[in-house]
């Protein structure tokens, strides 16, 4: 049981230093794009970036509990976890 915890753990440890970083990537590459908006490989990057950090958060919010407030849950688990941001 205590290997089962402590994967589950780091299971969700990985998977929000990805959104993190997604996310950390996403306001970067927005910054940029305020002055240079032709730039196809940072738009490019900035769509496959927030296409994935949708598909990791979903993933996320499925397994463990809400990330935000206004993610659809049929269990108000707020109380349950500890919060992420």
């Amino acid at each position: 049981m205590y290997n089962c915890e402590c994967e589950e753990i780091a299971s969700r440890e990985v998977l929000m230093q990805q959104i993190m970083e997604l996310k950390f990537s996403i306001i970067e590459l927005g910054l940029y794009l305020n002055t240079h908006p032709c730039d196809m490989r940072a738009l490019y990057l900035h769509r496959d970036y927030s296409k994935r950090y949708r598909e990791i958060t979903d993933k996320f919010q499925r397994v463990y509990g809400p990330l935000t407030i206004d993610y659809p849950c049929n269990k108000w688990r707020w109380i349950e976890l500890p919060w992420y941001s």
